[in-house]
C-alpha cells in the first residue's frame, strides 16, 4: 500500500474547512485543523463557519423537518461551489446518500461510541421513578428506553450539547441521553452518570466517528489529509452505514448499528425498533474486515427477515435496493492510490 511522504504532498497553500458553528462541530473542525498543521507542510488552514437549517429549526423532531441532511446540506454546497475544500462531520449525522461529486473517504479514529445517561440526581435509568421525564432527540434512543422502561416519559430534546444540559440543569428533565463522545470531546465527561452498554442502548451507525467530506476529483486535497485516515475505523463505518443504507429508514425509524474488530474479523450488530419501542429486532454476524459492506447488507437482511420490513412498511417506507447500497458504499471506499497503511493512521 502507498505510504504518503512529505514530498508527495501537492503544494496546497490554504485548506478551507466547512463546519457548523455548534461548540462540538467547532471542536471537531479545530481538531482536524490542528492535525493538518501538525503535518508541518506549510499549509494555512482556515475554518468556514456555517449555520445550517438544522441549527435553526429546533422546535420540531428531525423526522418531521427533513432528517439529518439538514445539518450537512449547506456544508456540502460550500464544497460543491468551491468555497471550501473539505467539510468535517459527525458520521452519524451524514445521510446515507451523498450528493454527486462528493465522498467521505477519510475517516478519523473512533472516540467512545456509547450513549451516556446524564442526570443530576439519578445514577442510571433503573433508578428513575415512575413518570420521570427523560429527554433525547433520537428516535433510536427513545425506542430503546421505552422498550426497557415503559413507565418513563420520554420527550424530544433538540439543541446543541450545552443547550440540552442547560435544560436538564433547569429541571425540565430528570435525565437526558447524549452521545458520550460529544461530552468527552467538550471536556464534560464528568457529566456522565452512566455509560450505557451496547446491550442497553445500541449506538447509531458511525456514532463517535468524525469523517472528512471532500470532492471526488480533488486528489490534491485527498493526498494532503491522507495521514488523518484511520483504516480500522473505516471498515467499521462501511459495515454500519451499509446496514443503515439498506434499511433506508432515515430519521423516521429507530435504527442502531455497532461493530467491533478483533484481528481481521469484523463483528456487526444491528437493531430496528418500532417508534413506540414495543417491537425491538436485533441481529448480528461476523465477517472478514475486507467484506465490511457485504456484512452490513447481510445483517440488514437478517433484520428485514425477522420483522424490520413490517416496521418499515407500517411507516410507509421500503428498503433501499442493493444497487443503491452499493452506490452509497462507494462514496466511503478509498481508491488504491490514496490508501495509507493502517499502522500509519493517527
Amino acid at each position: 500500500m502507498l505510504r504518503v511522504q512529505q514530498h508527495q504532498i501537492p503544494m496546497i497553500k490554504t485548506l478551507r474547512i466547512a463546519t457548523r458553528q455548534s461548540p462540538l462541530a467547532l471542536w471537531q473542525a479545530e481538531d482536524v485543523k490542528a492535525r493538518v498543521e501538525a503535518l508541518d507542510l506549510g499549509v494555512s488552514v482556515k475554518l468556514l463557519k456555517i449555520t445550517t437549517k438544522g441549527d435553526k429549526l429546533l422546535d420540531s423532531p428531525l423526522a418531521k423537518i427533513g432528517g439529518k441532511g439538514l445539518f450537512v446540506k449547506e456544508l456540502e454546497t460550500a464544497l460543491l461551489d468551491g468555497r471550501a475544500d473539505i467539510a468535517v462531520h459527525s458520521i452519524k449525522d451524514v445521510p446515507a446518500v451523498l450528493p454527486p461529486g462528493l465522498q467521505v473517504v477519510h475517516i478519523m479514529e473512533r472516540e467512545n461510541p456509547h450513549d451516556a445517561f446524564v442526570s443530576n440526581h439519578f445514577e442510571n435509568p433503573e433508578s428513575l421513578p415512575q413518570g420521570a421525564h427523560i429527554g433525547t432527540c433520537s428516535l433510536r434512543r427513545q425506542a430503546q428506553i421505552m422498550a426497557r422502561f415503559p413507565h418513563l416519559e420520554v420527550h424530544n430534546l433538540r439543541g446543541n450539547v450545552n443547550t440540552r444540559l442547560a435544560k436538564l440543569d433547569n429541571g425540565e428533565y430528570d435525565a437526558i441521553i447524549l452521545a458520550a463522545a460529544g461530552l468527552i470531546r467538550l471536556g464534560m465527561q464528568e457529566r456522565i452518570a452512566t455509560e450505557m452498554t451496547v446491550e442497553e442502548s445500541l449506538p447509531a451507525a458511525g456514532q463517535g466517528i468524525v469523517g472528512i467530506e471532500s470532492r471526488v476529483d480533488d486528489d490534491d486535497t485527498a493526498a494532503l489529509i491522507d495521514k488523518l485516515h484511520h483504516q480500522e475505523t473505516s471498515y467499521r463505518v462501511m459495515a454500519e452505514r451499509a446496514l443503515s443504507a439498506r434499511l433506508d429508514g432515515g430519521c423516521q425509524v429507530p435504527i442502531g448499528a455497532f461493530s467491533q474488530i478483533q484481528g481481521n474479523q469484523l463483528w456487526l450488530r444491528g437493531l430496528v425498533a418500532s417508534p413506540d419501542g414495543k417491537t425491538v429486532i436485533t441481529a448480528d454476524a461476523t465477517a472478514h474486515q475486507n467484506e465490511a459492506v457485504e456484512l452490513g447488507v447481510k445483517v440488514a437482511e437478517m433484520l428485514l427477515y425477522r420483522g424490520a420490513n413490517d416496521i418499515l412498511k407500517s411507516l410507509g417506507l421500503n428498503p433501499a435496493s442493493l444497487d443503491a447500497v452499493a452506490a452509497s458504499a462507494a462514496k466511503y471506499v478509498r481508491r488504491d492510490k490514496s490508501q495509507a497503511a493502517p499502522s500509519d493512521a493517527t
